[in-house]
This record gives structure tokens, sequence and C-alpha cells, in this order.
């Protein structure tokens, strides 16, 4: 008995596969994609939602805005991380069409329209409610978990509704703080005076442990 083996990866391949062949009818991926060419870009402010006539090509805000909502579905909060999805994730892949965007595409993209992506997250949210498609999920806002619907939930009220659209917008406030929040912590560089304590640390830590070592190894004990 052999084990199953892969594809060699230097085999060409006169007909590469298809990468819609690797998304299902029903991912999450294609719900955001319908969802973001239905909205109106100059309605909502979105900066250069119309191309400029002469200059080298930009992206479409409509597909870095899809990568968004895929990183608040999935709650990738950082312009790095997001940006790694666009090359190892298919899904990623398929809802942008195998573009790569840089960490500094996306989190200028986000800086620049903020207050329109922040509204599209929340008709977002309402659009998922409406659809029922919270059903089985949960929102978690600094630590807690609240149920988006529960079995008892066929029915609404307002105020019910209130409560949720509420928690939904502390969701998205949350997310948005934590993406600013990571964008500066790994934009920051650390200072000479901050990598010689580092490093000073380390140093005095190596020598921590090899004095360990020696009295272990002197001690015939294991």
């Amino acid at each position: 008995m052999t084990y199953k083996k892969g594809e060699e990866r230097q085999q060409k391949i006169l007909f590469p596969d298809c990468i819609d062949d690797y998304v299902e009818g029903d991912a999450p991926v294609c719900l955001f994609d319908a969802f973001v060419d239905s909205l109106d870009m100059d309605k909502l402010k979105f900066i250069r939602s119309t191309p400029k006539d002469t200059g080298s090509p930009g992206y479409d805000p409509r597909d870095l805005l899809k990568l968004y909502i895929y990183g608040y579905f999935y709650q990738v909060c950082s312009s790095r991380k997001l940006a790694r999805e666009c090359k190892c994730n298919v899904e990623v892949m398929w809802l942008l069409g195998k573009l790569y965007p840089d960490f500094r595409t996306i989190s200028d993209f986000r800086k620049d329209n903020k207050d329109s992506i922040t509204k599209v997250f929340k008709e977002f949210n309402k659009f998922c409610m409406g659809l029922k498609l919270f059903s089985k999920s949960y929102i978690s806002i600094d630590g807690c978990k609240f149920k988006a619907v529960n079995a008892k939930d066929n029915n609404f009220t307002l105020n019910k509704l209130d409560d949720r659209i509420k928690r939904l917008d502390e969701h998205i406030t949350l997310y948005m703080a934590e993406l600013d929040s990571c964008d500066q912590e790994e934009g920051r560089k650390l200072s000479r005076d901050e990598l010689e304590h580092k490093l000073n640390a380390c140093k005095e830590r190596k020598g921590r442990y090899e004095a360990y070592r020696t009295a272990l190894e002197g001690s015939n004990e294991k």
C-alpha cells in the first residue's frame, strides 16, 4: 500500500484549472460579490468610484470593498493579513479575480473611505439579517457572545431589531478599531534604543539559560 500523492509542483499544465471550480455556488464569497456589485458607489461617496481618464489604472473600489467585507465576515483584522489572503486563499482569489493589492493600498483605501465602509457594513448586516444568515452564528463583542438569531426568533419586535442592530453597530466599530490598531502596530518601526534594549534582553536571557544548563549538567540530574 502507498499513500495518495499530489500533483508534481513543477508539472506544466496545458489547460489550467478554472478558479471558479474551486468555489462552491453557495459559498459566502458569492454573496459578498453579488452584494457589492449591487451597490451605488457614487451614492456611497467612495473615492475614485469612477476611474480617471489619464494615468495608470488603479484598483476598483468594489474589489477592495469585497476584500474588506470578506475580512469583516471572517474577522481578518489587519491590512497585511488581508493582503496575504489575496495570495493564499482560493476564495479571495476568486472574489478579486486574482488581484494582489499590497497592504498599503488596502490600508489607504480604508483610511480614505472609512465612513463609507462603515455604512456598507451596516447595510450588509441588515441584508444578512433579512436572509437569516446569522441563524447559527454569533456576534462577538468585547469577549461576550450574543446570539444573532435564536430558536425563538421566528417573530421580531422593533425592540429586538433595534437591539440587534445596535449590537452589530458595536461589532462594526470594534472591528474597524482593531484594523486601525493592528495596522499601527505592524507599521511601527522600533527605534535604535528599543532594538538595543531587546537585543540586550535576549543576550541576558541566553546567558541565564546557558548558566542553568551548565549547573544542570554538573548536577548529573536530568
